[in-house]
């Protein structure tokens, strides 16, 4: 500290800021490191001492790097110091004033300590949820000192829209969702310790704001553009502020009663601005950012209010806060407030065509309501959803139009999708398909040389992803059951023609094999059919042709500058489908072989090609790729072994050669699926051919032959097994162990010869103690790969593991 309170220069530079950055560590030293207490309070006292000279001298603080760190230097002393702690040095009360006067200088510059001030304002959050466990009768004067701070909070960020217009260099903290979660984060504590304060300080900035706005809104144009955008720009710094209070439920030195009024007084303003932006003049302004902006900041309150005081737990517990909205505001109970939200979230579905960013913070939180049970029982009783799911055309939604909007219509046909199932009527599920069954006619009805432009491709692709959101909606037997009987097999037709037509046009096929993805996922058992129906069988016949349409011509295409998105992503989610559809334990795959059909054959030669044309490097460079290849292998081996060991050798030996890649990789998932597919291989030998009966399946002679052209194959993976076991800190032992024994189990002298090398490349003088470690591996393991012994070989390989690595 000595450094700091007599520096050689004027504080400027990289060696101050160092200076501090070490303080801030040595601040955060633990209790232990000191033998006695008062040896930390004579610490705590010398932090203290410096930083108040700092604080009155300014020395250093005009450099941004100092600065930055001196304020992280503050943020520490709540984090390692008890409030009393800091009570008990004596001049405290100095060192407080000297801080709450730099937190303020600090929030009013924030054009150039917008990020420094978020460690400023934890150390007040922190201090003011201390205050209910300090004892003795020392003031803390944070009384004094926390009202001025949350005060210079609001008035900055009010005060920084008129400069923020004024310079256009200058970055919206409201355009950014990061920027002013760090920056709300602390201010709900500040706000709620002197909440009656704070909330009248809140509301006298409010009023006039609101009084300005209501006042536009009465006009039949805008008028001054730049004033409405200020007044705009700064209601939604206020309702971003309320949201945040909303948000966090704390009682410090007020009852919940007289918190749940404030909340109502608060929540008030904001619940009768929201039927005033769309009135009047504001609803001319829907590409206007300051409007936008207000509109994200409104959504997100409704977030927060809803959380904390919409649903029927939320109802009973909070009467006050209902109470007083009744007054206030005739909102008396949920369904005349959620009538009020889902008018706003309407209205922005309407309005909000060419905002994207608006529309998903709509539909997020039209999402949220729809997903809780009771909210979505509620939902259903009001006229303005009854509208929403009866009329959700373009003409009446014009953001289904616009094409950068379309990922957005999955999650908006999800939604509704959720409601429409929720009323369990088979006759209004098919009067809300229509509008869609509509679009299926226009298309099945265009010849292929129209099929082609952009109309009838937009709409294809919109129809895709519209049926992707109602899939994702059927969570049961009987929903399901409605969509599949909707779309078989009058529908399929067009989904093939299509993927045929278009299979080099990315955007097409990705939302359309992505919709398969999600039709074939048999999530909550939703694919369960009847013993007497075919319909398993009969989805599996059409993802095949699918894919084998789709694979068989994005084989024959040339690499081009984006091989990712031309091939690479449509193969991950062909791979994504197959293995889905291959593990949903809906479909007897014996019954294609046996009738002859080529069905399952097609559907694993294509996929095998597209895997195969795929580099290893690239495999492994790919995650979401990777993800695909190595779950479409587990299955494979899983459930499909035959048509691996069937392979040439090269073929199958490269596959193998693979798994063993990313068995090192550093993704826990797909180490895991490539050791649940060498364990299924190395059991099926162990039972085929180590264990197994004369004569061998035609599939074991197969399996022997590659392993007799490549006989280091098994070796090779057992012993990169044993390294990463070994050496590396494996988070999914357990499903290695697996593995590892059905592979000891092949041969026992391949262990044996694995076992001496490891020991040849340790230490002499550690020779012996590991050799013991082996010994104890195999105790009470019997040469069988039943669950029990599985388990008892794996717990003495924790065992071993633990013992291997003692020094």
């Amino acid at each position: 500290m000595c450094g700091l309170e007599k520096p050689a220069h004027d504080g400027s530079g990289t060696t101050f800021s160092l200076a501090l950055e070490c303080l801030v560590r040595l601040a955060s030293v633990r209790r232990s490191i000191f033998v006695e207490d008062p040896a930390r309070s004579q610490f705590l006292s010398h932090l203290m001492s410096g930083t108040k000279e700092i604080l009155q001298t300014g020395q250093g603080l005009a450099d941004h790097d100092n600065y930055h760190e001196f304020c992280r230097l503050l943020g520490r002393f709540k984090v390692n110091y008890q409030l009393a702690e800091l009570l008990s040095v004596e001049f405290y009360g100095e060192w407080i004033g000297l801080v709450a006067e730099f937190t303020t200088r600090s929030l009013l510059s924030w054009q150039w300590a917008s990020n420094s001030v978020y460690y400023l304002l934890s150390l007040w959050s922190r201090l003011v949820t201390s205050v209910p466990y300090l004892k003795g009768e020392t003031p803390s004067l944070l009384d004094e000192t926390v009202p001025k701070i949350t005060e210079g909070f609001i008035t900055s960020r009010i005060n920084s829209v008129q400069a923020i217009l004024a310079d256009n260099s200058l970055e919206n903290p409201l355009d950014s969702v990061e920027v002013l979660q760090d920056q709300l984060e602390f201010l709900p504590y500040l706000c709620r310790f002197q909440y009656q304060n704070s909330s009248l300080y809140i509301i006298n900035i409010m009023e006039p704001l609101l009084q300005a706005y209501t006042e536009r809104s009465r006009l039949p144009a805008p008028g001054d553009a730049d004033e409405l955008s200020v007044i705009e720009g700064q209601i939604a710094w206020m309702v971003h502020i309320i949201a945040a209070i909303l948000k966090i439920r704390q009682t410090v030195g007020v009852s919940q009663e007289s918190q749940e009024l404030i909340d109502a007084e608060l929540s008030a303003r904001v619940l009768k601005l929201i039927s005033m932006t769309d009135t009047g003049a504001h609803a001319q302004r829907y590409k206007e950012l300051s409007k936008q902006r207000l509109d994200r900041a409104i959504l997100i309150f409704v977030q927060n209010f809803r959380r904390s005081y919409v649903g029927d737990q939320a109802m009973h517990s909070s009467k006050q806060l209902y109470t007083r909205l009744s007054e206030l505001l005739g909102l008396n109970d949920h369904l005349v407030l959620l009538n009020v939200i889902i008018g706003k979230i309407a209205t922005n579905l309407k309005c909000y065509a060419e905002c994207e960013d608006v529309i998903d913070h709509t539909l997020s939180l039209f999402l949220e309501l729809a997903s809780g049970y009771m909210t979505g029982k509620l939902l259903l009783k009001l006229e303005s959803v009854k509208f929403i799911i009866a009329s959700h055309s373009q003409e009446n939604f014009p953001f289904l139009a616009e094409y950068r909007c379309s990922r957005s219509r999955t999650t908006f046909y999800y939604i509704l999708g959720s409601l429409v199932f929720m009323e369990d009527s088979p006759v209004k599920f098919r009067t809300f398909m229509e509008p869609l069954q509509q679009v299926a006619f226009n298309l099945e009805a265009t010849p292929d040389a129209a099929f082609w432009n952009d109309v009838a491709k937009r709409a294809f692709i919109g129809w895709m992803r519209d049926l992707r959101g109602i899939a994702m909606a059927t969570n049961s037997r009987k929903t399901y059951g409605l969509l599949f009987d909707w779309l078989y097999p009058s529908r399929m037709p067009l989904l093939l023609r299509a993927i045929t037509l278009w299979a080099d046009e990315p955007e097409v096929t990705t939302p359309l094999l992505k919709f398969m993805c999600e039709f074939v996922l048999n999530k909550a058992q939703r694919l369960t059919f009847d013993s007497a129906s075919p319909n398993g069988i009969l989805l599996f016949r059409e993802v095949s042709k699918i894919i084998v349409a789709y694979g068989s011509r994005i084989l024959l295409l040339p690499n081009g500058t984006d091989i990712y998105g031309s091939k690479y992503k449509g193969i991950w989610i062909s791979l994504t489908v197959l293995s889905r559809a291959l593990c949903g334990n809906y479909v007897n795959f014996g019954v294609f072989e046996l009738y002859g059909d080529r069905a399952l054959a097609d559907a694993l030669d294509i996929s095998l090609k597209m895997t195969l044309s795929v580099p290893l490097s690239d495999v492994l460079a790919f995650r979401k790729l990777s993800k695909a290849y190595f779950g479409y292998m587990e299955v494979l081996f899983n459930n499909h072994i035959k048509f691996v060991l069937n392979l040439d050798t090269n073929t199958f030996v490269h596959i193998v050669s693979s798994l063993e890649s990313g068995l090192k990789g550093l993704d826990t998932g797909i180490s895991t699926q490539c050791a649940s597919a060498i364990d299924s291989l190395a059991a099926f030998y162990f039972n085929n051919i180590t264990a197994g009966d004369t004569p061998p399946s035609p599939a074991a002679l197969n399996l022997a032959r590659h392993i007799g052209e490549f006989p280091s194959l098994f070796p090779q993976i057992l012993r990169t097994l044993f390294e990463i076991i070994l050496f590396e800190d494996a988070g999914n032992q357990w499903s290695l162990s697996r593995p590892i024994l059905s592979l000891i189990m092949t041969s026992e002298q391949m262990f044996s010869d694995l076992r001496a090398h490891i020991l040849a490349s340790q230490a002499v003088d550690q020779q012996q103690r590991l050799s013991q470690c082996f010994d104890k591996l195999m105790t009470d393991v019997n040469r069988n790969l039943e669950p029990k012994n599985r388990d008892r070989f794996t717990q003495n390989l924790t065992t071993f593991r633990h013992d291997f690595r003692m020094k």
